[in-house]
């Protein structure tokens, strides 16, 4: 493996010291990755356990429709402001050591989010429990990209595709059981994720042996990624009011959507002066991160913009129990596992990943086209194969956009490169969440307002219980707001289809390579 210190021009680096040899066995490997599995699937659960209770959460809360939303976007926002930072530490210091902060971290802000007592407090805590999970979900990436080389990598995914889906369809039912069982009750939803954080704590203490890198003149670049997070939250606020709290044009608008465009441009300034941007803008204008990067705000934007309100459908819109909900689901999360495992396979057997990636992402839009036409009459099994299609897609082409993107840059830049896919990705995420969140949420009240009228309902009857807490709302508005919900989610899916077919252009503008075997570059390195 190269270990050739990273110099420039500006910089003058100090030669990195390593305290054990780079290479790790088979058997080091798999026992180091079982650590990582645990933090993969921490990570993930701390979303999918909450998927399925979410209404009942926001129920009991007596939350609305915006703020269901900014649960899921709070946890995604600060998730995706801090990857990067977690990306470029990972390139200055032991990674080990950070994966485990990460932790600490998530385990304070799972906590936190259990003894919350209102909506407001529970985002809150919630944007806390983010900047964990942006470590987990950066950190993993880096530390497998820094223990095997790309080729073998696609095997090792499929172990990750497999996590993966047990997080995914594990997760949902975990969370219906916890909150249709009276003795428990939603806040374990965010307690249960405490001990296997640190089960996996304890795992990477004893098995994950990595060389350390330390520089003597390390600049984090703080004020890019404030910038940025500024900016994509003012944008994002502006999303969750406009068209209901004040007009597209208005002053409003012009001050809200106005700062944020200011400020992301200002980060763009100051990431391009940096010493050690957050986001490496020599990265990304390399043609196949370029496009990976491109794909994965699509695709990430798509998948957890139209997963997120599987969940409300199947509870509000179609009346189904939270356990139930989450085995409605199993579709989409058996097509991520059975589509990772074989595509991860083929690919380390081919050495090809171009073709698998244009597949998911051509399978992904045929899935969102399919939920597109659901209303709350929709046969399930219908329902079904449309999850299926889209569980398929994304199995296929998430992990294999940053495998792509890790085959493209020298070791050096692994942690870089590959948090800023990530970053990218959950952006996209942080946006389709809250972008289709308002879509449905200005869709609803326009369908529930109009619903009552035409039935001589007053819209007053419900008093001050939310929409969300049905049961608790008189028998006349629950049918009304049962199908509001169920007639407007697959308006969101429409959506969701059309920011696919962005993904697949730029997936098929990639350029087809085969993955290297070896852990760096050699010296013809893409500059």
């Amino acid at each position: 493996m190269s270990t050739t210190s990273d110099t420039s021009e500006h910089i003058k680096v100090a030669p990195p010291v390593r305290d054990e040899p780079a290479g790790m066995n088979h058997r080091e490997v798999l026992e180091s990755l079982s650590g990582l599995l645990l933090v993969l699937f921490v990570a993930m659960i701390s979303s999918t356990v909450v998927s399925t209770a979410l209404p009942k959460i926001l129920g009991a809360l007596n939350g609305t429709q915006s703020q269901y939303t900014w649960v899921v976007t709070a946890t995604l926002l600060t998730a995706t402001a801090s990857t990067p930072i977690w990306g470029k530490l990972a390139d200055l210091f032991n990674k080990k050591s950070l994966v485990q902060i990460a932790i600490v971290i998530f385990v304070a802000g799972s906590i936190m989010s259990g003894f919350a007592h209102s909506a407001g407090q529970l985002i809150a805590f919630r944007a806390f429990q983010g900047i964990g999970v942006g470590g987990l979900q950066a950190l993993v990436q880096v530390v497998i990209a820094a223990m095997i080389p790309p080729r073998e990598r696609g095997r090792y995914n499929g172990y990750l595709g497999g996590v993966m889906a047990v997080a995914t369809v594990g997760g949902p039912l975990l969370g219906g059981l916890i909150v249709d069982t009276a003795w428990l009750g939603w806040r374990w939803c965010f307690f249960v994720g405490v001990p296997i954080a640190a089960l996996a704590f304890i795992v990477l203490q004893k098995t994950l042996h990595l060389p350390t890198v330390r520089r003597s003149d390390v600049k984090i670049d703080y004020l890019g990624a404030g910038l940025i997070a500024a900016g994509v939250s003012v944008l994002l606020i502006w999303v969750s009011f406009v068209g209901n709290s004040f007009d597209w044009l208005s002053w409003q608008t012009l001050v809200m959507a106005g700062s944020g465009v200011i400020l992301l441009a200002l980060a763009v300034f100051v990431e391009s002066r940096a010493k050690e941007p957050v986001v490496p803008l020599d990265i990304i204008k390399r043609r196949t991160p370029a496009l990976a990067i491109l794909a994965s705000l699509a695709v990430g934007m798509a998948m957890f913009g139209g997963a997120v309100f599987l969940g409300q459908y199947f509870q509000i819109g179609r009346g189904y129990s939270p356990t139930e909900a989450g085995l409605l689901t199993i579709p989409m999360m058996f097509g991520v596992l059975v589509s990772s495992t074989v595509a991860g396979r083929l690919i380390t057997r081919t050495g090809k990943i171009k073709p698998y990636i244009i597949a998911g992402a051509i399978v992904l839009v045929a899935g969102f086209l399919a939920l597109a036409t659901i209303d709350h009459e929709t046969s399930l099994w219908f329902v079904g194969a449309g999850m299926l299609l889209v569980g398929v897609g994304v199995g296929m082409t998430m992990q294999n956009l940053v495998l792509s993107v890790q085959n493209d840059v020298p070791l050096r830049q692994l942690g870089a490169a590959s948090a800023t896919v990530t970053f990218f990705r959950s952006l996209g995420g942080t946006i389709g969440v809250s972008v289709l969140g308002a879509v449905l949420a200005n869709r609803v009240t326009s369908d529930i307002t109009e619903n009552l009228a035409k039935a001589g309902i007053p819209a007053t009857g419900t008093g001050k219980t939310s929409a969300l807490n049905i049961s608790a709302l008189p028998e006349a508005f629950q049918h009304v707001v049962r199908a509001a919900y169920g007639d407007a989610t697959g308006h969101i899916f429409l959506i969701s289809a059309v920011i696919g077919v962005a993904g697949l252009i730029a997936a098929l503008f990639l350029k087809p390579v085969t993955l290297r075997k070896s852990l760096d570059l050699g010296t013809n390195a893409e500059k």
